[in-house]
């Protein structure tokens, strides 16, 4: 990928690297194109998740082909080629070395590893045998057997069965199962004598794991759930890098495993994340800082009700909440949005908290006080809406609870910023047939006046507003308490977007909550002069 010299995202200077210690591990990695399940070893730094395979190498220094390794073997009397073997040619997998046997004839020559498939059995190509063929070859091959291999490095998954098992067939006894370890050390009658010492001058070999592919962290996204469907895989997730590249999907043992490289991944795709806002905000105005950006999956109903899961790159930046297909690199991408939101006009609501339809009134929400990250990881729990309009919304879905957790901050920081911007929004809109101009005001709270004369008609603070109903469609009664008489005073107003403007009285009244929050004030240095209504 091109780095471009622009003040939006991926290159990041030296200064704002930090050095981390690397993170490994065994997991289990499936390939969807073979159907084979195979271990790999995972190495994590901060930069980038590699993906190591086990392979066979040449450690002598000599030119030779690791690839093919040509073996003479000679049987002992005791243990015979000391070797087991699985697969064949029935069943489309290749015969395996499944087992080498400690200090016998096999193990000796220091070239034969279990992941070898035979290639050739005293010069004749067994790619295409069975396993029975392969097992009479190498059992009548006589008291020296010459046997070429390669390794596979995506060992295949069938090695894994126990040693010893029972085969398939009910007469185990006579049969031998391809699936299953077969020869028992492949001996045959009569003795031979013991195998000579390897040649100091012959290649030597040793299995080691070697880097497959190395996928960079910047942009990257985790998901637990199976491709284009809301359902989640037990014990598994998958990487997928900026440029479309994946892992496949890595599979572990146990549920605790997999939640801890998952959550480390995360880690380190989010401190990537935050130092290109740090970089991208440094070039940009006041008012057009990022305030948060990261992957979600975005739930919708299939052609046959079927939920599908999309993931969307979002953002919250100056006074937008950006929906992406993909993440902006350069300054021209935050222009080509799937979609762009106000976002003193949209709601931002965690599925936990299912409230009322006048939850815009519940402020407290935008404190962060009812969500714990540390609360049940159910996928339900780890969803978020975005309403934008009567009926119409955005449901997104995150992998951790922590991530939940700093959308629903960082969705509150961004929208007070924006009400601290604008300070007051004006809609217009109609009482008993006349054209009036509603304003909310940051510092002064409600005020209505008439559109032509702009005369006031009545002002009322935040503090006053006691409830509301609406019709769901354009009209909303507001209820103030009088601050002299005490009473409780309705206005009834209709509006255009009746949505937009509710979303945006419990944008201005969330702020004002906020604003009068030291913790909150302090733990987001948003400094400045509030004044009290």
């Amino acid at each position: 990928m091109n780095v471009k010299q622009t003040p939006e995202l991926i290159e990041r200077p030296a200064s704002l690297l930090v050095p981390t210690s690397t993170k490994t591990g065994i997991a289990l990695l499936y390939n969807e194109e073979t159907k084979n399940t195979f271990d790999v070893c995972l190495k994590l730094t901060r930069e980038a998740l590699t993906i190591q395979k086990l392979d066979v190498v040449c450690i002598n220094g000599s030119e030779c082909d690791v690839n093919h390794r040509t073996v003479v073997l000679r049987r002992q009397a005791t243990g015979g080629l000391g070797l087991s073997i699985k697969g064949g040619a029935e069943h489309n997998v290749p015969v395996v070395i499944s087992k080498i046997f400690k200090d016998q004839v096999a193990d000796q020559t220091g070239k034969l590893f279990v992941g070898d498939a035979v290639v050739q059995v005293n010069g004749i190509n067994v790619e295409r045998c069975t396993h029975e063929e392969v097992v009479h070859l190498l059992r009548t091959a006589g008291e020296e057997v010459t046997i070429t291999v390669r390794y596979l490095r995506e060992v295949p998954s069938f090695l894994k069965l126990p040693l010893g098992s029972p085969g398939p067939s009910c007469d185990h006894s006579r049969v031998s199962s391809p699936l299953f370890d077969s020869g028992l050390h492949l001996n045959s009658n009569g003795s031979a004598p013991s195998p000579p010492s390897p040649s100091d001058n012959e290649p030597k070999y040793e299995k080691r794991w070697l880097d497959a592919v190395s996928l960079p962290l910047l942009m990257a996204r985790v998901s637990r759930y199976k491709a284009g469907t809301d359902k989640l895989r037990s014990n598994c997730f998958e990487v997928f890098v900026l440029d479309g590249a994946s892992t496949n999907i890595l599979q572990f043992c146990t549920a605790a495993e997999s939640t801890d490289w998952l959550q480390a991944i995360s880690t380190n795709i989010s401190d990537l994340t935050l130092e290109n806002i740090k970089l991208v905000n440094k070039f940009c105005s006041p008012d057009d800082q990022v305030v948060h950006m990261g992957w979600a999956g975005e739930s919708s109903e299939g052609s046959a009700a079927t939920p599908r899961l999309a993931f969307k790159f979002l953002a919250l930046r100056g006074p937008y909440f950006y929906v992406f297909r993909n993440p902006p690199i350069s300054a021209a991408d935050w222009g080509q949005a799937e979609t762009a939101y106000h976002l003193y006009e949209v709601l931002f609501k965690v599925h936990k908290l299912w409230m009322s339809e006048d939850c815009w009134l519940q402020a407290r929400l935008y404190l962060g006080l009812e969500h714990s990250p540390q609360q049940q990881q159910d996928s339900e729990s780890l969803c978020f809406s975005i309403l934008v309009g009567h009926g119409h919304s955005h449901t997104f879905r995150v992998e951790l609870a922590t991530e939940l957790a700093v959308w629903e901050k960082s969705f509150q920081r961004a929208v007070f910023l924006e009400v601290q911007r604008i300070r007051s929004k004006s809609y217009m809109c109609s009482s008993q047939g006349n054209v009036l101009c509603f304003t909310i005001d940051f510092g002064s709270g409600f005020t209505c006046s008439e559109a032509t004369t702009k005369a006031l008609l009545w002002r009322y603070k935040f503090s006053q507003l006691k409830g509301s109903s609406d019709d769901g469609k354009t009209r909303v009664k507001l209820l103030f308490k009088n601050s002299e008489s005490q009473q409780i005073e309705m206005k009834e107003l209709e509006f255009a977007n009746l949505t937009a403007v509710l979303h945006c009285i419990h944008s201005f009244i969330a702020a004002k909550v906020a604003s009068m929050d030291p913790l909150f004030t302090c733990s987001h240095s948003l400094a400045g002069n509030h004044t009290n209504s």
